[in-house]
């Protein structure tokens, strides 16, 4: 299980040394995913896209704590976004993206142990990802 200490860590640094982080991630997935843009072309005041972060936030805390409930809602979420013409494989990619902004934002305090909690989670979640592909 991944240092839930260390991804909170993360994303209280970053808030406090840059604030909201959300325009830089989507500024991010739409560089690399250009036509995911498109999905959120009626998310003109970004409230879609902070609340979609802020879960993305919660599923990640949860996947290296208490695991309550994050790899049921990323299976029903794979699901849900396949439905609005996202592949699973851009659904997972995402996660990457919000931790390489993070990282990015972070830079000299982003340690070997912070990225080796990040690795954890995210592998976890691609697994999770991967099983709902499989199925």
């Amino acid at each position: 299980m991944a240092d839930r200490h260390l991804i909170e860590w993360t994303l209280e640094r970053v808030a406090e040394r840059w604030g909201d982080p959300t325009g830089k991630v989507y500024e991010r997935l739409f560089a690399q995913s250009p036509d995911m843009e498109r999905l959120f072309v009626m998310d003109d005041q970004g409230s879609a896209r902070g609340n979609m972060l802020a879960n993305v936030f919660e599923v990640l805390l949860d996947l290296a704590g208490p695991r309550a409930y994050g790899a049921n809602m990323v299976r029903a979420e794979v699901v849900n976004h396949e439905g609005l013409g996202v592949p699973p494989r851009v659904f997972a990619s995402f996660f990457g993206t919000v931790r390489d902004v993070l990282r990015d934002l972070l830079a000299e305090e982003w340690s070997a142990e912070v990225d080796g909690a990040w690795r954890e989670v995210l592998a976890e979640l691609e697994g999770l990802v991967g099983e709902n592909a499989a199925a």
